[in-house]
Formats: C-alpha cells, sequence, structure tokens
C-alpha cells in the first residue's frame, strides 16, 4: 500500500509577472511554503496510528492551511508593494491527503486530486452547520442594544495634569496591509495571531521586522516622521451566504472584512502629572486576544456607538439608526524608563490607576487612543448564532467582544516625539 502524503495546489504557476522590487520576499515565502509541506509530511510519517479520525485534518492539514494562508497573504502584500495585488491566492492554501510515492513538487502539486487543479475540499464539509456556527460564535449574548448601557462619568484631571493631545493622521488601510501575524506578540512567527490584523502607518510591519527594518519602512501616516505601526483585529461582517467553517485564513474568522471609516490615533496626557518622552521601538499593547480563556484580567474591550460614546461596553453594540459602531482602545502608557519591551509585553509599559496616576517606578507618556468608526456594519438584532458582524480571533475564543485588542510600535522621530509632549504638556491641540 502506497503511503500517504500531503499535497497542496501549486502557487508559483499561479502568480502573476513579479516585479523585480518583490522577488526577493515571494522567493522566500515560495520557499517557506515548500518547508510548510515539508513539515506536516514529516508529522504525517511521525503520527501514524494516532488519533480518531479526525486526526490529520485536526492536527496537520488544518494547521498547514492556516500557514499557508499566511504565508500567500505575505507573497500577495509584496507584491501589492509595487504593482496591483494579486486575488484568490487564498484558495491555495488548502491541502489534501493523496496516496502518493510521488513528491510535493516545488510550494505545492499542481493538481490537489480531483484533475482541475483546484484547490482541496473545505475540510469541514459534512458538518452540520448550525453545529459549525455555535462552536464559531459569537450568539445574540454578546451583544447589546448601546440604549441599555448605563452612562459612565468621565474622570476629572487633576491641576498638574497635561491636557494637550496630538492626533497622527495615518488613513484607513486602504493601502489593504493585511496579515494574520503579530510583532509584539509573537515575533518572527507566521501567522502567529491566527486571525487577520488591520494595520496603518509603517507599511512593512510583519511577524519578521526589525526595529532596523521598520526605521527604514515608508508609512502611511501624513507626517513622514511617524513611521509607527498601528494594529487591531479585523471587523467582519456576517451573512446568511457565509458558510460556517469556510478559511480566508482560517477556518474559524467568517464573514466579508469591513475597513474602518475612520481611524483617530490621539496622543494624550496624563490626568495627574505632565508627559516625558517615549522612547522609539517602545512595544504598546493593549486587551487580551485570549481573554475568553484566559479569565479576562488583561481584558479591555471598549464597544461604543457614535453619538453614545459614554456608554462603553464589553459587549457587541447594537447602535440606532443614524449612529455608527465604534472600537477604542486605550494603550498603556506608564513606562518603566528603561525598557521597550518585557517577556510578558505588559510590565515595561502599564497602565495608570483609577485616579489616572501611573505607579511608583513609572513614568507616564503620551497615552495613545486608537479609535476606529464604522460607516458599513448593519444594526440588524442577533438572532441565535445569526449575527451581523463579528472582531476576527483564535477558534478558542469563539469570537468573543472581550478578546479586542490593538498594538502599537511607536517608530517616531526623536524630534516628532519631543513636539507631541510639548503640545501635550502646554495644553495644546496639534
Amino acid at each position: 500500500m502506497a503511503a500517504q502524503r500531503i499535497i497542496c495546489p501549486s502557487v508559483a504557476g499561479r502568480l502573476p509577472q513579479i516585479p523585480a522590487a518583490a522577488k526577493a520576499e515571494v522567493d522566500r515565502n515560495l520557499a517557506l511554503l515548500d518547508k510548510q509541506i515539508e513539515e506536516a509530511n514529516n508529522r504525517l510519517a511521525r503520527s501514524a496510528g494516532e488519533g480518531g479520525p479526525n486526526f490529520v485534518r485536526n492536527a496537520i492539514l488544518g494547521p498547514l492551511s492556516s500557514k499557508r494562508a499566511a504565508t500567500l497573504d505575505r507573497i500577495a502584500i509584496a507584491i501589492g508593494r509595487v504593482a496591483e495585488r494579486p486575488t484568490g491566492l487564498d484558495r491555495l492554501a488548502p491541502c489534501q491527503l493523496s496516496n502518493t510515492d510521488t513528491p510535493t513538487p516545488g510550494n505545492g502539486n499542481p493538481d490537489p486530486g480531483d484533475g482541475t487543479g483546484s484547490p482541496a475540499p473545505d475540510p469541514g464539509d459534512g458538518q452540520d452547520e448550525d453545529d459549525v456556527a455555535a462552536a464559531i460564535g459569537p450568539s445574540a449574548a454578546d451583544f447589546i442594544d448601546i440604549r441599555q448601557v448605563p452612562r459612565q462619568q468621565q474622570p476629572r484631571g487633576a491641576g498638574n495634569g497635561s491636557r494637550g493631545t496630538f492626533v497622527s493622521q495615518c488613513g484607513t488601510n486602504r493601502e489593504g496591509h493585511f496579515n494574520t501575524d503579530n510583532l509584539i506578540i509573537a515575533p518572527g512567527v507566521t501567522n502567529g495571531a491566527q486571525h487577520l490584523h488591520d494595520y496603518v502607518g509603517n507599511v512593512s510591519t510583519d511577524a519578521f521586522s526589525t526595529n532596523e527594518s521598520l526605521a527604514a519602512a515608508g508609512t502611511t501616516c501624513r507626517n513622514r516622521a511617524d513611521q509607527s505601526t498601528y494594529f487591531w483585529p479585523v471587523l467582519r461582517v456576517r451573512s446568511a451566504n457565509d458558510k460556517p467553517g469556510a478559511p480566508e485564513v482560517n477556518k474559524n474568522n467568517v464573514g466579508t472584512p469591513v475597513l474602518p471609516s475612520v481611524v483617530r490615533l490621539e496622543y494624550r496626557g496624563n490626568p495627574t502629572s505632565q508627559v516625558t518622552a517615549a522612547p522609539r521601538f517602545l512595544r504598546l499593547f493593549s486587551g487580551d486576544a485570549k481573554a475568553a480563556s484566559n479569565g479576562g484580567a488583561n481584558a479591555r474591550p471598549a464597544w461604543t456607538c457614535t453619538g453614545f460614546t459614554d456608554r462603553i461596553t464589553d459587549k457587541y453594540p447594537i447602535c440606532p439608526s443614524g449612529s455608527r459602531l465604534t472600537r477604542i482602545f486605550d494603550q498603556p502608557s506608564c513606562w518603566d524608563g528603561q525598557n521597550i519591551d518585557s517577556a510578558n509585553h505588559r510590565t515595561h509599559l502599564t497602565f495608570p490607576d483609577d485616579s489616572g496616576a501611573c505607579p511608583s517606578g513609572t513614568q507616564a507618556v503620551p497615552q495613545l487612543r486608537m479609535t476606529l468608526v464604522y460607516n458599513n456594519v448593519p444594526n440588524t438584532r442577533p438572532n441565535g448564532t445569526n449575527v451581523p458582524f463579528a472582531v476576527d480571533g483564535f477558534a478558542t475564543e469563539r469570537h468573543n467582544p472581550n478578546t479586542d485588542h490593538a498594538g502599537t510600535i511607536n517608530v517616531m522621530s526623536e524630534q516628532l516625539m519631543n513636539n507631541v509632549v510639548r503640545c501635550i504638556n502646554s495644553g495644546r491641540r496639534c
């Protein structure tokens, strides 16, 4: 009996002409596709006889599909930076088993087994769609009418607080910079996020970025001295036509990604003190993408609607007609004065206490508030697992709204950061 092998759709033959400026990155990712298939086949050989009937699908084919999808996305992004971005590459991510001793040729097999050269069938086929939808989440219990959320009183600043603001205008990701990486939490790990992130600011950010590559890259920010990277998980609109379990990047993330219509990046002061300059390459991270599993200690969801911003909820809000869905991310702003990162990516930069004061041994730096406003998100009421929208996330988290999160790496020039500090400490709006 012939040994089973994993075969995948060919990629190189499906690409358009590759511009010279993108060739090195594309070649690197094509080689990575080869390595992913080789590793999956090695795992298949080692695990012969393990697990139940779904072991290969869940433990090998599923993760391989996710890795390939992220790599294919990186190829599309690399080409799209200098030419028209190729579409449909995500359909080449799924692979399947074949009883053959023939090695898989470069970065995939030209025919996945059905003689058409099309991608392998979705391994979720045959599952009950209601059961799959319930497992994917979210459900109606994760939503609330914003008018039912109590108003919150805003804290008042002390006399020696810093009340100015500085806004960096960096667009709304019309450039199409997406990937499933997380440079802060999982540097060097392809598909480390396992869900899709939106980016503005630095145009090069991915899992393999370094401080040096970020500093050398372009930016979408109007002020070119702000090369910072700003990112958050995409929001997807759900519809009755979505097939539960159908992957774009990972199987649980279904629906159509929508861009925010407004992205406001506002650096603010501290209610009790002046602020000092944040160091270049400082890592900022707010929220916990695994809050549903981890217990929520680091969760910082802030959902609201325009016209109701004094009502903040940890559930997905249903906004009334004329009001727009809004996400708010307040980044930590109390720096230890020494480190740009830490082992857990949190202790070097913490949040102020309830009064706004920074903990002993830390100093206040400009506090970044990221506000995203969406025009094209439906306000239909959820019914069971038929929901209007959801944020991307890990499969284990069932798209819980508490898992919303955002990250930033400060790559402002020293001069620009000093300007930000002066604006804030002098009480100006810049």
